[in-house]
């Protein structure tokens, strides 16, 4: 019976991202050929987003793929991770079934106003996935608290333990906060969930004041529904096409056999086609995971050192980050409610730098271990060229399609992914569509809901920092203490890096960004400069621990113990480091082009 319901819900989800994919190709096509749209498309595929992320956020659950902060593997293996790991989801689920609660407040309140969407559709039908899936998540992690019963009993205590708070809410009304945090937090460093730190911190505060947490869902909903994000999940899709198919023993044989000749040949291949991969894969993991397997043999062969080998691939993982379609920017376009086109521009000539600048240190070690180079070959380069041309292609077709006014960001997405899906099924037939493509989609859907159910509580916790006029009086403590604009700038870097510390990239974007964005303003940075050297922070910090979701990825994709991992990324970790304080002081690196093309 739970293998025909995980079937059914890996299907609805698919057929939700299936759907949010197909609309707007439609809209393409009949605004070319007809000059008209489907009515209510964009309020459609916006509702779709809140079902493929929070069906998503269940899968994820299912599968023990939420994700959580690295702290809880520290503990030590055997009973003491057996305990922690009970308390963590007691404390996740509770969390869950408060906001479940919160949900179907918000869900009745919608209701009654009788609203509807797109074709008629009632609001609140396509807002029912809100509770269910916070249900399923809670259910799910006191489920997998234990492989024992006496574990998943104690587990169960953290929804009753919900429930009651749940139900009545007001219990915490004019309490200091301060004891409700400190628990959430705590479940945080033994391995709850980040949704359940974040959310269950929101939670907190607004029953502390009095309000109730369903003000979170008025904002989770916002945000699922802004007419941009769309495009994050599409992307995503399309780097899950990529990764399942033969793209990268593809691209790999371009690169060698293109730059392969030159000292430290290979590492430079590493370094570019990790970077074109995360552009569109969407974040390191996927680049980790999947292209690891295929560069870390080739670097140990071609004579590089393992250590080496080991921090060139985890750090190169994140390289992309700055360059389109990232889905960094993108999200930071949202939340910052500026043109996402300006963020892929100002990007571009910052991303290139970085990836510059870790290649030439691969080729420092080239020349350093006297590593084996491939001999060029005109030939070979003719027919690597060639077999790739599809891949090497899907740029264009994003860039053309973002900049000619073909179509919007979400519709560009789409595009995109039916690119993928065209060349790797039916040109190069690494996918195929009856074995392969549930099992790609249901995937996709697993790793887009742990992200945006991250999102939507992370956008609850902004509310109540807006409402504390947090913003304000961080501008005017800095600009009390901060008069230059340089110091500000580096004051700004250190700041960014420890949240890289503690918080992965996309809750870090929501939460920190309505912070800093007035910060900007007040010392006169350029709104897309400023972005840019939010990505670049970020994009260190997938290098530092406690969080350095790199390190984790390299360490479970190369059996590498984390110590041993994080000491290989150092060097690369410092030369990022000067990277980004090369962009921060450089305005011109982000500004140059959009100047160039009349965009600032």
């Amino acid at each position: 019976m739970s293998r025909l319901f995980s079937r059914i819900e890996d299907a609805v989800a698919a057929t939700a991202l299936a759907v949010m994919t197909v609309i707007p190709l439609l809209e393409i096509v009949l605004r070319r050929t007809a000059g008209i749209g489907i009515p209510g498309a964009g309020p459609i595929v916006q509702h779709l987003v809140l079902w493929v992320g929070f069906l998503g956020a269940a899968i994820a659950a299912r599968e023990g793929k939420l994700l959580s902060l690295a702290t809880g593997s520290l503990v030590p293996q055997g009973w003491p991770r057996r305990v922690t790991a009970v308390i963590a989801a007691a404390i996740g689920s509770a969390v869950a079934v408060i906001l479940m609660h919160a949900a179907v407040e918000f869900v009745q309140s919608e209701r009654g106003t009788g609203s509807s969407f797109g074709a008629g559709i009632p609001t609140w039908v396509a807002e029912l996935v809100l509770p269910v899936g916070f249900g399923l998540i809670a259910l799910r992690l006191a489920w997998r608290a234990s492989e024992g019963w006496i574990g998943r009993i104690v587990a169960a205590l953290g929804l009753a333990a919900g429930w009651a708070i749940g139900t009545h809410p007001t219990m915490l009304e004019g309490r200091s906060p301060l004891p409700g945090l400190a628990l959430v937090l705590l479940g945080g460093a033994l391995g709850s969930p980040i949704f359940a730190i974040l959310g269950g911190a929101a939670a907190v505060l607004f029953m502390s004041d009095g309000v109730t947490p369903a003000a979170i869902l008025i904002e989770t909903y916002s945000l699922s529904t802004s007419p941009t994000l769309a495009a994050i999940p599409l992307f995503t899709l399309t780097g899950f096409l990529l990764a399942e198919g033969q793209a990268s023993e593809r691209l790999l044989r371009v690169f060698r056999a293109l730059v392969g000749w030159i000292p430290g040949g290979t590492a430079v291949v590493c370094a570019v086609l990790c970077s074109f991969f995360t552009a569109f894969t969407g974040g390191s993991g996927i680049t980790i995971l999947a292209l690891g397997g295929v560069l870390f043999p080739a670097l140990v062969r071609d004579g590089y050192r393992e250590r080496f080998a080991l921090g060139l691939l985890t750090a190169s993982g994140s390289l992309g980050l700055l360059l389109p379609p990232s889905l960094p920017l993108m999200l930071y376009g949202v939340v910052a409610q500026m043109p996402i086109e300006d963020l892929f521009i100002g990007g571009l000539l910052p991303g290139v730098l970085l990836t510059t600048m870790v290649a030439a240190w691969g080729m420092r070690e080239g020349v350093v271990s006297g590593a084996g180079r491939q001999p060029f070959v005109w030939s070979e380069a003719a027919a690597a060229l060639w077999d790739a041309k599809w891949e090497l292609a899907m740029p264009v077709v994003v860039l053309v399609a973002l900049f000619s006014g073909l179509a919007t960001s979400v519709e560009a997405a789409a595009l995109t992914c039916l690119y993928a899906l065209f060349t790797q099924a039916a040109i190069h037939r690494d996918v195929s569509i009856r074995r392969d493509l549930l099992r790609v989609f249901a995937e996709c859907v697993g790793l887009v809901g742990g992200v945006l159910v991250i999102l939507g509580v992370a956008v609850g916790l902004t509310s109540w920092l807006v409402g504390a006029q947090v913003p304000m009086h961080l501008v005017e403590f800095t600009r009390a203490h901060i008069e230059s604009r340089t110091a500000f700038l580096l004051a700004l870097n250190i700041f960014l890096i420890l949240v890289g510390c503690l918080m992965e990239i996309f809750p870090a974007i929501v939460v920190v960004v309505p912070l800093i964005v007035p910060l900007g303003a007040a010392f006169d940075i350029h709104p897309v400069h400023l972005g840019i050297i939010f990505i670049a922070n970020l994009e260190l910090g997938y290098l530092t621990p406690l969080v350095g979701l790199n390190i984790l990825l390299a360490s479970y994709r190369f059996k590498r113990p984390v110590l041993d991992v994080a000491r290989a990324s150092l060097p690369m970790a410092a030369i990022l480091a000067i990277g980004v304080l090369v962009i921060t002081y450089v305005p011109w690196l982000t500004l140059g082009l959009l100047h160039l093309l009349g965009r600032a």
